[in-house]
C-alpha cells in the first residue's frame, strides 16, 4: 500500500520539565563566619510549546517524534542565585491543529495563526531557597522547597484542514478531477471509489491576483457520521471550510437523494455544519442536454445556488469560480 505523506493525527508521550529544588545555604566567606541564609530558588522546568507554521500542511514531520521530554530546571545556588530554567521544547504544527488529552479527549490548545505560540504543557515551578523563609523570629531557616514535578501524559495532535472551500461528495464524484483542473494541485485520480483517502489542497487563481484555497476531501458514504468508510477522519476536515461545495455527478441515479444523504451525514456529525454556505455543482454535465439539466435542477433545493460543470471540457468552471468568490466575499448576515 502506498504510504501517504499526509498525516492528520499523531499520538505522542509528553513530559514537561521538573522544577529545580531551592537550596538551603548560609553565607560563608572570610569576612562573614555566620552569615544569613542565601539559598537560591530552583529554575522552572521546561515547557512544551506549540507554534503555528503556515508552511506546514501535515503532521508528517512528527510521525516518529514519539517522546517529547522537556529539560528539568536546575537547583538554586548560593548567594541567592536562581537555577537555570529547563530548555523549552517548541513543536511546530500546521494551522488548524488541535491538541487533546488522550484519556479525557479534552481540547487543550488550538493553533490558528502563523507564529502563534501556546504553552501546551507547562514545566514544574522551581522550589524556593531558604532565603525566602527568613523572618524576624526565624533568621536562619533550615528548610527550602523541592521543585514541583512536570506533567506527563499521552497526548494527541489532530489536524483539521483550513481551506476556504471544501469539496463534499460521494466517492468518485469527480472532486479530484475538478481540483486538478482549477488549481495547480495534482491529486491521484482513478475511476474507483476512495481514490482520495487524505485531503488535497490547492490554490485557485482568481482575477486580479486574488486567490482562494480549496480542499478535495475524502468521499462520504452513508454512515460516515458513525465512522463507516473514512468516517470521522473525513468529517472533521470540513468543520473549518467557509463554503461546502457539494459535487453530485450527472449520472447519479437520484441527485436529490444523494444531496440529502450528504447533508444528513453532516448534520449527524455536527449540526453546526448546516449553517455554512452550501453550493451544489452537478459534475460531468457534458453528458446532459438542456432538457435533462432542467429536470435535475427541479429536483434540487431552490434556495441553494446550483451550477452545472464539466471538468473534462472546462464547461462552467469560470462561472463556478465567480460564484465561489462572490459567496466568499459577500458579508454574512
Amino acid at each position: 500500500m502506498e504510504k501517504s505523506n499526509f498525516v492528520d493525527q499523531i499520538r505522542i508521550f509528553c513530559r514537561s520539565g521538573h522544577g529545580g529544588a531551592g537550596i538551603k545555604h548560609f553565607m560563608r566567606n572570610k569576612f562573614t563566619a555566620l552569615g544569613g541564609p542565601d539559598g537560591g530558588d530552583g529554575g522552572r522546568g521546561g515547557h512544551i510549546i506549540l507554534k503555528g507554521n503556515s508552511n506546514l500542511w501535515t503532521l508528517l514531520h512528527l510521525r516518529y517524534y514519539k517522546n517529547v521530554l522537556a529539560e528539568n530546571g536546575e537547583s538554586g545556588g548560593s548567594n541567592n542565585k536562581t537555577g537555570r530554567f529547563g530548555k523549552d521544547i517548541i513543536i511546530e504544527v500546521p494551522l488548524g491543529t488541535i491538541a487533546r488529552d488522550e484519556v479525557t479527549n479534552q481540547k487543550e490548545a488550538e493553533i490558528m495563526e502563523d507564529g502563534q505560540e501556546i504553552i501546551w504543557i507547562p514545566g514544574g515551578k522551581g522550589g524556593l531557597g531558604n532565603s525566602n523563609f527568613a523572618t524576624a523570629t526565624n533568621q536562619a531557616p533550615e528548610y527550602s522547597q523541592p521543585g514541583l514535578p512536570g506533567q506527563e501524559a499521552w497526548k494527541v495532535l489532530e489536524l483539521k484542514v483550513l481551506a476556504d472551500v471544501g469539496l463534499v461528495g460521494f466517492p468518485n464524484a469527480g472532486k479530484s478531477t475538478l481540483l486538478s483542473v482549477i488549481t495547480a494541485a495534482k491529486p491521484k485520480i482513478a475511476d474507483y471509489a476512495f481514490t482520495t483517502i487524505t485531503p488535497n489542497l490547492g490554490m485557485v487563481e482568481y482575477r486580479d491576483g486574488k486567490s482562494f484555497c480549496i480542499a478535495d476531501l475524502p468521499g462520504i458514504i452513508e454512515g460516515a457520521a458513525e465512522g463507516k468508510g473514512l468516517g470521522h477522519r473525513f468529517l472533521r476536515h470540513i468543520e473549518r471550510n467557509s463554503i461546502l461545495l457539494f459535487l453530485i455527478p450527472a449520472d447519479s441515479a437520484d441527485h436529490r437523494k444523494e444531496f440529502d444523504i450528504l447533508v444528513r451525514e453532516l448534520e449527524q456529525y455536527n449540526p453546526e455544519l448546516l449553517h455554512k454556505q452550501f453550493i451544489i455543482a452537478i459534475s460531468k454535465s457534458d453528458l446532459l442536454d438542456e432538457e435533462l439539466k432542467t429536470a435535475i435542477a427541479k429536483e434540487l433545493p431552490t434556495e441553494i445556488p446550483q451550477i452545472f460543470i464539466s471538468s473534462a471540457t472546462n464547461k462552467g468552471l469560470t462561472e463556478l469560480k465567480d460564484l465561489l468568490w462572490k459567496v466568499l466575499t459577500e458579508p454574512q448576515e
